[in-house]
């Protein structure tokens, strides 16, 4: 069987876990990929890469496959802004919103997408009602027994001691982090360390467009989403025409966070130039993912024309997950967001084990999945 070789270039979310966690994450999921296919897949351990990458290589002998995964790598820049501060948190939470307030067109994103409407605006909202509500609950029992003073003090202790495990269960702090950095960078542009990283990943993409591989795909999740668009206008204003084998995929997208600011015009430029661009994009989204934007052209935020091949499509896990370990409701949300990058209960085409390590390229993937009722 002849060898089929693949370059994967990964380009995560805001997450200051960074290569290592994502790593282990691929290999627990191939591991998962293995079993249910009944393929030999084996992932090396990780290496420096150049720039700012870490690389493995992730072998499926039964398919004659070898891939070469290149992790892009910004968790330092991410580990710089991560607010640790509760109080800190709070009170960036309050300029973000206030901005949000000014800038965001939350008409028009409701109208692309309910879901991510209330992820936005439900955790300033359960960060302030979460601790009042259970100290004064807690006040008004203790009440009962105690002097005021002696209520309301046990009330505040009650609410110290429970609403941030309960907070940070609802992913509260996270979704808090997240929405201040997309402010930010909506406002100001990503900053010239993060600029200077943009142009090195597209460097590296441009450097191995070329290569002996059979595909090339560009992956991205999440916040690096929003990113992959910028490197994107940064390759094709070097490259104009790009090989039929490469593809851009974005899993869980977010464009809109900081499509839709008004004052975010550097990004609104960067949407803009890839308007007359051909290049082959593929996005999958979750309509149950209260964070990711599904069937919502992100091109088509910002132009009314696009060149380039797109498909926007759901990846149906509620089709591969048995129903007591498919991620849904407000406590999952943190985790179904990360389903795009896991292996469910049974193997879907284009899950990311199968489009990384399988045998079919993107667009038979594609075809394969599109067969299923």
């Amino acid at each position: 069987m002849e060898k089929f070789k693949r370059k994967v270039f990964y380009l995560g979310g805001f997450d200051p876990r960074g290569v290592r966690f994502y790593h282990q994450l691929y290999r627990e999921q191939a591991e998962r990929y293995a079993r249910l296919s009944g393929e030999q897949v084996e992932v090396s351990a990780r290496r420096p890469g150049p720039a700012s990458s870490a690389n493995w290589t992730v072998t499926n002998a039964t398919a004659g496959v070898e891939t070469d995964y290149e992790f892009l790598r910004w968790e330092d820049l991410v580990a710089k802004v991560w607010i640790r501060n509760p109080f800190l948190l709070a009170w960036r939470s309050i300029a973000t919103y206030s901005a949000h307030a000014r800038f965001m067109q939350f008409r028009r994103m409701r109208k692309l997408r309910r879901g991510p409407v209330i992820t936005i605006l439900y955790p300033p909202v359960l960060a302030v009602f979460i601790p009042l509500g259970l100290a004064l609950l807690t006040a008004l029992l203790l009440w009962l027994a105690l002097p005021f003073w002696a209520a309301a003090l046990g009330g505040v202790a009650v609410s110290a001691l429970l609403s941030g495990r309960l907070l940070n269960k609802l992913i509260v702090p996270w979704l808090l982090r997240f929405m201040y950095y997309n402010h930010t960078v909506a406002a100001r542009g990503p900053g010239p360390e993060m600029d200077a990283r943009l142009d090195q990943f597209a460097d590296r993409i441009l450097g191995e467009m070329d290569g002996p591989y059979d595909e090339v795909i560009f992956a991205s999740h999440s916040n690096g989403t929003n990113y992959a668009m910028s490197v994107m206008r940064r390759i094709l204003e070097k490259r104009p025409g790009l090989p039929a084998n490469f593809t851009v995929l974005t899993l869980g997208q977010v464009v809109p966070v900081i499509a839709l600011r008004k004052d975010a015009h550097w990004y609104h430029a960067d949407l803009k130039a890839l308007d007359d661009k051909h290049f082959r994009l593929v996005d999958f989204s979750s309509p149950p993912d209260g964070a990711a934007y599904y069937a919502v052209h992100p091109i088509r935020l910002v132009s009314d024309r696009c060149a380039a091949r797109v498909d926007l499509l759901s990846p149906r896990f509620h089709l591969f997950y048995e129903p007591e370990n498919y991620h849904s409701g407000w406590s999952n949300k943190y985790e179904a967001h990360f389903d795009y990058l896991r292996v469910g209960d049974r193997l879907s085409p284009v899950d990311y084990l199968s489009l990384t390590a399988g045998r079919r390229t993107i667009d038979e993937a594609i075809a394969a999945f599109r067969t299923i009722p």
